[in-house]
C-alpha cells in the first residue's frame, strides 16, 4: 500500500471494503459495475493525459517553489483592489477551520444558525455603513454587483417607462473599467442602452431609467452626488453608487444622498486580494425593491417555541425558482468571505474602523503634501485614499519597480497612488525616495501625519454606526476567538458528517489543497499587477486551463466566471457571440429540458434568449421525439440546447449522443451544465457526448470547499468553434480572438481558489481521478441497494444503476402526515444534515455520497434512514404529535424540566447507538419561514434592544 498516495487520503472505502460493497449491489467487480452504469457508447478508451500524480509532501514543495516566482510588490494600484490586513484570530478560526469553508449554503436553518448569524452581522455592517434599508448576505465581486444593481432598475422602472420602453442607463466615466466592461456584457442581451460620460454634465433627458456612479472615483476623486440624486429622482431616474466601503467610515454615505442602491466590494475589511478573488461584493437598496433584489437575504424569525431564529428569508425571489422570469441567475453568495468581512467589523468595531479608515486618510494627504513639495502635483480636488500625480511615468515606473512597489500610470504623465490599511511610514518614506529620484530632487522623510481633510467638511459623515452590542463585545483576540467557536459549534460541517446534497457533491475539501491559501506568495498579489510578476499564477492557472480542457475533451477553458451560474451565462453568451459572428444574430431559441436547473432557464433569459421547454418522460429521461420536433420546428432560429449529464435525475441517458446530434442538425450548439461532472471525469466526457460548450462547478467536481454557501468557481470549457469567443478583461489581456466583454471584474475570476482545484488534479492524476468517479457511483449504488426496500428510487438507469446520486421519493408518507420536510428535520437528530429536498421531484430526497465518504459513514446515514422509515411507519396523520413532527430536538427541549410528548427523550435526542458517540445539537427547534417573512427584518436588532 502506497501510504504517501494522495488517492489513498481522498476516497473513503477501503479496498478490503468493495467486496462487501460490491456483493451488496449485485456485481462481481468495480468495472462491471461501471459498464451497468455508463452507456458504452461514451465511455473513453483512453486514459487521461495527464502528469503523475504527486504525493502531498511532493505538492506542497512544488507549489512553495512556484509561488516564489510571484513578485509581492508594495502595490498601490487600487482600482478596487487593495492590501488588508487578515486578522490572525480570524485568519486561523474562520479562513483556515473546516468547521466554517466545509459547511453548506444554509437550506436547514436549525444547523446553520452560527452562520446565519455572521452573515447577519455582514449585512448589519452593510446597512449601517451605506445607509440603505435592506443589504443581501453578499454577491460576487464589485462589478457583477453594479450589473446586478442595473438589472434591479431596469426592473423596477415606472409603468410609463416600460411602456415608453425607456431603456438608457447612464455610467458615469468615473466607473472602474472592469465594472463598465461587465456592465457592457449584462446590458446588451436584456435591451439595456449604456451611455457613458460625465455626470456633471449629465442632461437626465426622460430616456434614462437609471445611473450608475462611483464613491471616490476610479483614481480617488471624492463627488458630492447628492444634487446628481435629487435631480435624477426629479426626473424619475434611478441611482445605483458604487462605493469603497471602508471610505463610507469618513464620508456621507450614498444612502443619505438618496441613492436607490449601493454596491460595493468588502475585500478591504480583511480578505487577501489573492489575484481578485474570491471577495465577498455587497449589495444594499431601499426595502421597498426586496423582491426584485438579487441573492440571498438573512432574516429574523422564530422557531417553534417562539423563540428567535435565523433563516434564508423571501426564499420565494431564489432565482431557481422564477426560472425564464428571473432578473438574475445568482445561486451564490460569497459566504465564508463575507463571514471574514462580518467578523472583521466585529473584531475593530466602530472605533477601530474609525482608526484605520483615519490612518488611511492620512496616509494619503501626508504622501500629497510632500510630494507637492517635490513639484509631484496632485491634481484630485478631493480624495479619501488615491491621490493622481502628474509625473514622467515611464521614469517613474523604471524607477518604483527597482524599489518592488507598484502603481497604476494612467497615461504618460499621470499616476495613480492608492493607500491602505498596510501602509506605514516606512511606506510613505520609500514612495517619496522614488519620486525625488524621478524628478532629481533630495529625498526627505515624514514621521507625523498631516491632520486634516482632504475632502469638504459637508461629506463628513455625521451618522453613527455599528452600535450593535456585537459589534462593541468582541476586541480581545480571546473573546474573539470565542465568539466564533461558539458560532461555530451552532453548525453542522463536514468536519463532523458526511453532507449527502444530490447536485452539490460535498466531497472532502483535503488540507493540502488549502494550505497554499494562506501564503503570502499567493494572497497578497493584485490582479492588475503586471505580468512578469505573476508568473506563478499564469503557470498554475495555464497548467489547471490544460488539465480542464483535457478532462473535458475541449480545446480551450476561461477560470473568469466566479460561479457555476456565471459559467451558464459565460456558456451562452459565447453562444450568442458566435451566431453574431456567423451572421446569425437571429438564432435566440434556446431548448431546456422541464428537469434542468433553474439557474439554466434564468441564465438564459439574462442572456436574451427565447426559451422553449421540453418534456420530459416518466423515467425522468428526455423525451427525445418532443426534442427532435421543437428543434425541428424552431431550427431557423435555433440558439442552443441545455442539458444536465449525467441529468438531474442521477441518470446517464443513452441517447445523449441523439440528442446533440439533433439540436446539430438544426443549426444550434449544445451547452452542458457540469453540475454533474463527478460522475464523468475520466469515464467520459462533455466533447465525447457531443456538446459544445460546458461550465464547470470547481466548488463540487474538482474539491473546492462551499464555505457555508460560496465561494465558488464555474469556468467554462470550449471547442475550437467557440475558443474565440472567450471573455477578455479591459486591463489585462485574457480571452479570445474575437473576446466578448468581461464576465467579472477580474481576469481569472477567484484565482486564489483555483491552486486547491489544480492541487486535486496535481495530487490525484489521471488514474486518481478516475477512480474518485468510479468510487462515487460505487458509494451510491451500495447506499441505493440498501435503501431501496425501505424507500422507492424514482429514476435509474437501463440496467437499474443509478450514477453518482440518486433521488428516494417520499411522496407517499403524506398518507400518514409526514412531508419531506419532517425527514430533513429528523435527520438533524442522527446527526446528518439533509439530503437537497424537493429538486428536482417535490416531495423528494436526492442523496449524493460522493467518493470521499468510508463504508462506516455510507452505512450509519443508510441506518439513520431506515430508522427514520420505522419511525414513520408508526406516525398516523391523526396524531401529529410524533418524534418527525416535532424534530429536530434540541438540548433545552431534551433536559427541560417537562416532558409532554409520547415517545421517550431517549428517541429523541439518541435514536441509534452511534448518535451518543458524537451528538450534534440544533441550537433552535424548528423555524417559522412565514412569520419572518411577514415581519422581515435583515439586521441586528437596533440598539434599543440592548437597554
Amino acid at each position: 500500500m502506497k501510504t504517501d498516495a494522495f488517492a489513498l487520503r481522498h476516497l473513503g472505502p477501503r479496498e478490503n471494503d468493495l467486496p462487501k460493497m460490491l456483493q451488496t449491489i449485485g456485481v462481481e467487480t468495480l468495472d462491471q459495475l461501471i459498464y451497468e452504469t455508463v452507456p458504452d457508447n461514451i465511455l473513453l478508451h483512453k486514459g487521461l493525459k495527464l502528469d503523475e500524480p504527486m504525493t502531498e509532501y511532493e505538492y506542497a514543495n512544488h507549489i512553495r517553489v512556484l509561488g516564489r516566482t510571484n513578485k509581492v510588490f508594495k502595490s498601490y494600484i487600487g482600482l478596487g483592489y487593495n492590501p488588508t490586513i487578515v486578522p490572525p484570530a480570524i485568519q486561523r478560526n474562520i479562513f483556515e477551520n473546516p468547521g466554517w469553508y466545509t459547511a453548506y449554503t444554509p437550506y436547514q436553518a436549525e444547523i446553520a444558525q452560527g452562520r446565519l448569524e455572521a452573515i447577519l452581522n455582514f449585512q448589519t455592517m452593510v446597512i449601517e455603513l451605506t445607509g440603505m434599508e435592506i443589504a443581501n448576505a453578499s454577491l460576487l465581486d464589485e462589478s457583477t454587483a453594479a450589473a446586478e444593481a442595473m438589472a434591479l432598475l431596469f426592473d423596477v422602472r415606472t409603468r410609463d417607462q416600460k411602456k415608453n420602453n425607456v431603456c438608457k442607463f447612464f455610467v458615469s466615466e468615473e466607473i472602474l473599467p472592469q465594472t463598465l466592461s461587465v456592465l457592457q456584457t449584462r446590458s446588451t442581451p436584456i435591451g439595456v442602452e449604456l451611455v457613458v460620460g460625465n455626470h456633471e454634465t449629465f442632461d437626465f433627458s426622460n430616456e434614462f431609467f437609471g445611473a450608475i456612479l462611483q464613491y471616490p472615483g476610479k483614481y480617488g476623486q471624492v463627488n458630492d452626488y447628492t444634487s446628481f440624486i435629487a435631480k435624477a429622482n426629479e426626473n424619475e431616474i434611478k441611482v445605483a453608487v458604487a462605493a469603497d466601503i471602508l471610505s463610507l467610515v469618513k464620508l456621507t454615505p450614498p444612502g443619505e444622498m438618496g441613492a436607490d442602491v449601493v454596491v460595493g466590494t468588502t475585500q478591504r475589511f480583511g480578505i487577501p486580494m489573492g489575484y481578485g478573488g474570491p471577495h465577498a461584493a455587497y449589495f444594499a437598496t431601499k426595502e421597498e425593491y426586496k423582491r426584485s433584489m438579487p441573492g440571498r437575504i438573512i432574516g429574523v424569525t422564530i422557531d417553534t417555541n417562539g423563540n428567535r431564529a435565523l433563516r434564508m428569508a423571501l426564499q420565494t425571489r431564489e432565482q431557481h425558482i422564477k426560472r425564464e422570469k428571473a432578473t438574475s441567475n445568482i445561486c451564490t453568495a460569497q459566504v465564508l468571505l463575507s463571514v471574514m468581512a462580518g467578523m472583521f467589523a466585529v473584531y475593530h468595531g466602530p472605533k477601530g474602523l474609525r482608526y484605520i479608515a483615519d490612518k488611511v486618510h492620512s496616509s494619503a494627504v501626508t504622501l500629497a503634501d510632500a510630494l507637492n513639495k517635490l513639484g509631484v502635483y496632485q491634481t484630485n480636488t478631493s480624495f479619501f485614499d488615491t491621490i493622481v500625480v502628474k509625473a514622467d511615468a515611464k521614469k517613474v515606473k523604471a524607477i518604483a519597480e527597482k524599489h518592488e512597489i507598484n502603481f497604476f500610470y494612467i497615461d504618460d504623465e499621470t499616476i495613480s497612488i492608492s493607500l491602505n490599511e498596510t501602509t506605514l511610514f516606512k511606506d510613505l518614506n520609500e514612495i517619496i525616495a522614488v519620486f525625488a529620484e524621478a524628478v532629481g530632487k533630495e529625498k526627505f522623510e515624514v514621521n507625523e501625519y498631516a491632520l486634516e481633510n482632504n475632502f469638504p467638511m459637508h461629506l463628513n459623515r455625521k451618522s453613527e454606526f455599528l452600535q450593535h452590542e456585537v459589534f462593541n463585545s468582541y476586541h480581545s483576540e480571546t473573546s474573539m476567538m470565542r465568539y466564533i467557536k461558539k458560532l461555530e459549534r451552532k453548525d453542522l460541517s463536514l468536519n463532523h458528517s458526511m453532507i449527502s446534497l444530490g447536485s452539490c457533491t460535498m466531497k472532502l475539501n483535503a488540507a493540502a489543497e488549502m494550505l497554499p491559501l494562506s501564503m503570502p506568495y499567493w494572497n497578497t498579489i493584485h490582479p492588475f499587477a503586471p505580468l512578469d510578476q505573476v508568473q506563478g499564477y499564469t503557470g498554475m492557472l495555464k497548467k489547471l486551463e490544460q488539465q480542464l480542457n483535457e478532462i473535458t475533451g475541449f480545446a480551450a477553458t476561461t477560470l473568469q466566471p466566479n460561479s457555476g451560474a456565471q459559467g451558464e451565462y459565460a456558456g451562452l453568451m459565447a453562444i450568442r457571440a458566435y451566431h453574431i459572428a456567423n451572421g446569425n444574430s437571429h438564432r435566440n431559441v434556446c431548448l431546456i429540458p422541464a428537469s434542468a436547473h433553474g439557474t439554466n432557464p434564468a441564465s438564459a433569459a439574462m442572456a436574451g434568449m427565447q426559451i422553449i421547454v421540453t418534456k420530459t418522460m416518466e423515467n425522468g429521461n428526455i423525451d427525445v421525439e418532443d426534442l427532435r420536433a421543437k428543434a425541428i420546428e424552431n431550427k431557423d432560429n435555433l440558439s442552443c440546447l441545455m442539458v444536465t449529464y449525467p441529468s438531474t435525475h442521477g441518470v446517464f441517458e443513452s441517447a445523449i449522443k441523439e440528442i446533440t446530434q439533433i439540436i446539430h442538425d438544426n443549426g444550434g450548439l449544445v451547452y452542458m451544465d457540469g453540475a454533474n461532472m463527478n460522475a464523468q471525469v475520466g469515464l467520459t466526457n462533455p466533447a465525447t457526448i457531443g456538446a459544445d460548450v460546458c461550465h464547470l462547478n470547481l466548488h463540487k467536481t474538482f474539491a473546492i470547499p462551499h464555505g457555508g454557501g460560496g465561494p465558488g468557481v464555474g469556468p467554462i470549457c470550449v471547442n475550437e468553434k467557440l475558443a474565440p469567443f472567450l471573455p477578455s478583461n479591459p486591463l489585462v489581456k485574457v480571452g479570445g480572438e474575437q473576446a466578448i466583454t468581461a464576465i467579472s471584474g477580474a481576469p481569472y475570476g477567484s484565482a486564489l481558489v483555483c491552486l486547491i482545484s489544480y492541487g486535486y488534479i496535481c495530487m490525484l492524476g489521471a488514474e486518481g481521478l478516475k477512480s474518485a468517479t468510479q468510487h462515487a457511483i460505487l458509494n451510491a449504488n451500495y447506499m441505493k441497494a440498501r435503501l431501496e426496500e425501505h424507500y422507492p428510487i424514482l429514476y435509474s438507469g437501463e440496467m437499474g444503476r443509478a450514477a453518482h446520486e440518486m433521488i428516494l421519493d417520499c411522496r407517499s408518507f403524506k398518507a400518514k402526515g409526514i412531508e419531506v420536510t419532517d425527514i430533513a428535520k429528523r435527520l438533524m437528530d442522527y446527526g446528518f444534515h439533509a439530503p437537497t429536498v424537493s429538486f428536482p421531484v417535490a416531495g423528494t430526497l436526492m442523496v449524493e455520497p460522493t467518493e470521499s465518504e468510508d463504508l462506516a459513514e455510507l452505512d450509519r446515514f443508510c441506518d439513520a434512514m431506515i430508522s427514520i422509515r420505522k419511525e414513520i411507519e408508526a406516525a398516523t396523520i391523526e396524531e401529529p404529535n410524533n418524534v418527525l413532527k416535532n424534530a429536530p430536538h434540541t438540548l433545552a427541549m431534551v433536559t427541560a424540566d417537562t416532558w409532554s410528548f409520547p415517545y421517550s427523550r431517549e428517541k429523541a435526542a439518541y435514536p441509534l447507538e452511534y448518535v451518543s458517540e458524537n451528538k450534534f445539537w440544533p441550537t433552535v427547534r424548528r423555524v417559522d419561514e412565514t412569520y419572518g417573512d411577514r415581519n422581515l427584518v435583515c439586521s441586528c436588532a437596533p440598539i434599543e434592544a440592548y437597554m
